[in-house]
């Protein structure tokens, strides 16, 4: 039976993807950092192409003590992988930060001293000038908007991946039982005790950002879909908004053809483009109601949040066949190596 590893009070979540190049230094820097802190690091591998896996399995057996591995089975999303990490902490606080050396972990005691100190359930980094791509800001920026009005967030709260969180916050939100986690929607449906101070952002050691088009529409569809019903609402309105303006435009069409014109003859182009127009609506809003049902089905038949393939911890690697469904790990250890 393995022993229960004691409490710390502070973890550091490190979701890494293709940052075989970064996540080496990133690491060695925090051992220095908070050589005077109880403290661990949990590296969750998303499904890298790159050597990642090795690298990180590397690290953990070089610091057994302060340093776990979490390998992901396949390439689940950085918010899967940040949930994977945080249902493995055992720190009083938790930090999480990106694998690129972009959040230096030297701020994480200014943003835990903020939580400490004004009792917050978050702290996030608020950067002071963001080192991203032209493509990246213009995403971040269009997300930032898109959150300010599903969520209904304030304007000046900016959601970033940088963010110290407390043990009570964390337990909360590994409950989530979707297979389409978004961390902050988590966050904000939990809690309004929410800090953040402005912190420096460095440029990407691995070079330009991996957040490629097709990820921030994920993101954007994960925020729509699992945490707002605005969407159906906004369905409904341009449907009677829709219905008013084609009654309006009968009773006009009405008028003009009576008492105006006396023409009663309706051209076919026109009618063929009033029918295409309500079918485009039709199957926009039939699409959208269909991507909520969806997901409902894939959440009641297990469609899995992450699948652990092993961990490596105290140095020690553990092969097992750990999933999380519905929000709970089900873990089946095989071996111990």
């Amino acid at each position: 039976m393995t022993k229960e590893r004691e409490t710390v009070e502070l973890s550091l979540v490190i979701p890494v993807y293709n940052g075989s190049r970064t996540i080496g230094p990133l690491v060695e820097r925090i051992q220095t950092i908070f050589a005077t802190t109880p403290f661990e690091v949990i590296l969750v591998n998303d499904g890298s192409d790159d050597e990642s896996e090795m690298v990180c399995s590397e690290l953990a057996k070089k610091f057994p003590q302060t340093v776990a591995f979490v390998h992901l089975s396949r390439n689940f999303g950085e918010h899967s992988a940040v949930l994977a990490g945080l249902s493995h902490t055992r720190g009083q606080y938790v930090a999480v930060l990106d694998d690129d050396g972009q959040n230096p972990p030297e701020e994480i005691m200014r943003m835990l001293q903020e939580l400490k100190r004004k009792n917050f359930d978050v702290v996030y980094g608020h950067y002071i000038e963001k080192k991203h791509s032209r493509f990246r800001n213009a995403g971040s920026w269009f997300n930032d908007r898109v959150a300010t009005f599903l969520l209904q967030k304030p304007k000046e709260l900016y959601f970033s991946s940088f963010k110290v969180m407390n043990r009570f916050l964390v337990n909360q939100i590994i409950k989530y039982r979707g297979p389409y986690p978004y961390t902050d929607g988590l966050i904000y449906r939990t809690t309004r005790k929410i800090g953040q101070i402005p912190v420096e952002h460095r440029a990407s050691a691995s070079g330009p950002s991996r957040y490629t088009f097709r990820k921030l529409v994920r993101l954007w569809l994960n925020m729509f879909l699992n945490f707002s019903i605005k969407p159906l609402r906004f369905s409904v309105y341009v449907g009677l908004l829709v219905s008013a303006f084609s009654v309006l435009a009968l009773i006009a069409i009405v008028i003009d053809k009576l008492w105006i014109t006396r023409n009663m003859t309706f051209g076919i182009p026109t009618v063929l483009a009033s029918i295409v127009f309500f079918a485009g609506l039709e199957l926009m809003i039939l699409g959208l109601v269909g991507e909520y049902l969806g997901r409902l089905y894939l959440d009641q038949t297990g469609t899995p949040q992450y699948v652990v393939r092993y961990t490596v911890q105290a140095g020690l690697k553990n092969e097992s066949s750990a999933v999380a469904i519905n929000g709970e790990d089900r873990s089946e250890p095989n071996a111990a190596a």
